[in-house]
């Protein structure tokens, strides 16, 4: 018996044989089996390199599908549970069930289209089903694929170790809560046995003296009729005089009671009573969750992602990320939404002009300062306005706007017309003001007039304060409760500050723009000094607004000469966590010639 002979040609991957031809489809960055699709770059990719590619920070946002869905084909052919002659060909959207030709004469499945409604009963294309509900779950997969899978090994590695050591750990702690809890039931038995024998039992005699009183007085009444019925009234022995002054006398008796309030005994300490109680505490428990200390960390640079130039307005004064690929960006009369082409989206029309006067929620939702000094709230479909909060003071008129991740609180920065002063109110979700930080801990106000406003990831407020007079300013740091920490006011060479847009990054650095030397300033959590992490550049020219990403870990940098915007990445993963796929020697040959089989 003899065997086909075959050829390869190498340079298209593709095997002949003397029947027919036929392709292997390789993958773009190794010799492995394709198995997914990049829309994005585009290429093909194996498992592992799928895994490397949706978990690097510069291909995080790609839209990566399995190879099927390249070509529009579903190649699985699912036999139908009812009609095993047939198979599935179409999906019935209210019925959520995929179903075969023969299911539309189907008695269940007719009933169910009679309770839909003929209009609500639609039958669609099995692939053209598959995209939607693809589409519709895009986010979730994109979540499970960059976050999830990422954090599981540095879960893992944390969960390995507390096991060897939980044991341990937990026994230790059970002994001393069975302790603890011993001594909170011998001093609860203690304040019960005080209860019952110095207090209760008092109230029980008193109880038990008006009992016999009443009794008393019942039997008083019985000798008083009885006197009357059988004494004669010329007996000398004066018993009716008796009888009647002690029923006379009787009443007028005040029990005395030697009760005692609620009283502990020598023996009963009340504050250890409330010290145990007041020990206990009762914390919600979440998932485990893995710091980014352990994620991320600094490259040795900043490097510059993308450029766009964007349509409709003239400089970024300020930036509000919403997606990884659409931006809110302001200048001094326009605000719009911008996709990563630059093309305007939607505009604001009433919108304040200038600094930090705009922000997004966790809704997408775009909060913004409006030419009335009021705050409006757009919604996610860009179709309806609402005022969130409403200008009350004419004395006052808000600046700055940011939405708090962590609390959902609104912080807005304020400025007093009259006297020059500034302040920081913070609200919450209904609208409420909740706070008001505008003094130092000696009663010195702390701002000139809050250009920006952002919150670090310990709870920091942070103003990019401007002063009028001496034409610099500092950033302003004071704790969520708003005692002032530090003013950080330029390099520590002496060059004052000019401080522009300003925000935080997930290692808690302060980054601020200084429009005074026309860079990007890093600081650490306690306002000192790390770096310049942008300087002048021909691209940027003096950089005026800021706004971090915390999805893609990038940093989008606004022009204060142009109406340029350029992203830039300084944070990437951790190298021991991507699971970098290196080919070895022999993957190397391999890649330039693959052995026939």
């Amino acid at each position: 018996m003899t065997q086909t002979p075959h050829i390869m040609d190498t340079a298209s991957s593709q095997y002949i044989t003397a029947s027919s031809p036929y392709r292997v489809h390789l993958c773009s960055k190794c010799p492995g089996d394709t198995a997914y699709y990049c829309v994005s770059c585009p290429c093909d990719l194996c498992p592992q390199c799928k895994e490397n590619h949706v978990k690097d920070l510069q291909t995080i946002d790609h839209d990566v599908v399995l190879h099927r869905d390249k070509i529009n084909y579903i190649p699985t052919q699912e036999i139908c549970v009812r009609h095993p002659s047939h198979v599935y060909t179409k999906y019935c959207e209210p019925c959520r069930v995929p179903v075969c030709d023969s299911c539309f004469e189907d008695q269940l499945h007719r009933f169910r289209s009679f309770l839909y409604g003929q209009g609500q009963h639609e039958i669609l294309d099995l692939q053209t089903a598959y995209k939607t509900k693809r589409q519709q779950h895009r986010g979730t997969i994109h979540t499970i694929r960059s976050e999830a899978l990422f954090y599981r090994p540095v879960l893992l590695t944390g969960i390995k170790a507390d096991v060897k050591t939980c044991h341990t750990e937990l026994s230790r702690l059970q002994s001393e809560m069975l302790t603890k809890a011993q001594n909170l039931k011998d001093l609860i038995d203690d304040v019960v046995y005080d209860l019952l024998n110095n207090v209760f039992c008092d109230f029980d005699f008193k109880h038990r003296c008006k009992k016999q009183k009443i009794e008393m007085i019942r039997h008083i009444g019985r000798l008083r009729r009885y006197e009357h019925r059988y004494v004669q009234p010329a007996f000398t022995f004066s018993a009716l005089q008796f009888l009647s002054f002690t029923k006379t006398a009787l009443p007028q008796i005040h029990l005395t009671l030697h009760t005692s309030q609620l009283s502990m005994t020598e023996s009963l300490n009340k504050e250890d009573v409330m010290e145990s109680l007041s020990a206990i505490q009762i914390t919600e428990r979440g998932n485990r969750r893995v710091g980014n200390q352990c994620l991320l960390k600094l490259t040795s640079g900043a490097e510059l992602h993308q450029s766009l130039t964007l349509t409709g307005v003239g400089r970024c004064y300020h930036i509000s990320c919403v997606t990884s690929d659409r931006v809110w960006v302001s200048d001094r009369n326009n605000l719009m939404l911008t996709d990563t082409t630059g093309v305007p989206l939607h505009r604001v029309e009433d919108s304040l002009s200038g600094v930090g006067s705009h922000t997004v929620n966790s809704e997408s939702e775009l909060i913004y300062i409006d030419r009335n000094y009021n705050i409006n709230k757009l919604s996610k479909d860009m179709k309806t306005t609402t005022t969130f909060i409403e200008r009350t003071d004419s004395t006052w008129g808000p600046q700055c706007v940011y939405w708090s991740p962590s609390t959902g609180d609104l912080l807005v920065g304020m400025y007093n017309y009259d006297t020059n002063t500034g302040k920081v109110t913070r609200y919450n979700q209904s609208g409420q003001l909740t706070q008001t930080i505008q003094n130092n801990n000696t009663g010195q106000g702390l701002y000139r007039i809050p250009l920006y406003i952002t919150e670090n990831n310990n709870g920091d407020v942070v103003v990019s304060d401007y002063s009028v007079i001496s034409v610099s300013g500092a950033v302003v740091v004071t704790e969520r409760g708003g005692r002032h920490r530090f003013s950080y006011t330029g390099h520590p060479s002496g060059s004052r500050l000019l401080p522009c847009g300003i925000c935080t990054d997930p290692l808690s650095h302060i980054l601020v723009c200084d429009g005074r030397t026309k860079t990007v300033q890093m600081i650490n959590k306690d306002g000192q000094f790390l770096s310049h992490l942008l300087t002048t550049s021909q691209e940027m020219g003096r950089p005026l607004g800021l706004s971090y990403d915390v999805n893609t870990h990038r940093l989008w940098v606004g022009s204060w000469f142009n109406n340029k915007v350029c992203v830039y990445r300084y944070i990437t993963r951790q190298d021991a966590l991507t699971d970098q796929h290196t080919p070895r020697p022999d993957e190397d040959a391999m890649s330039s010639s693959t052995p026939a089989v």
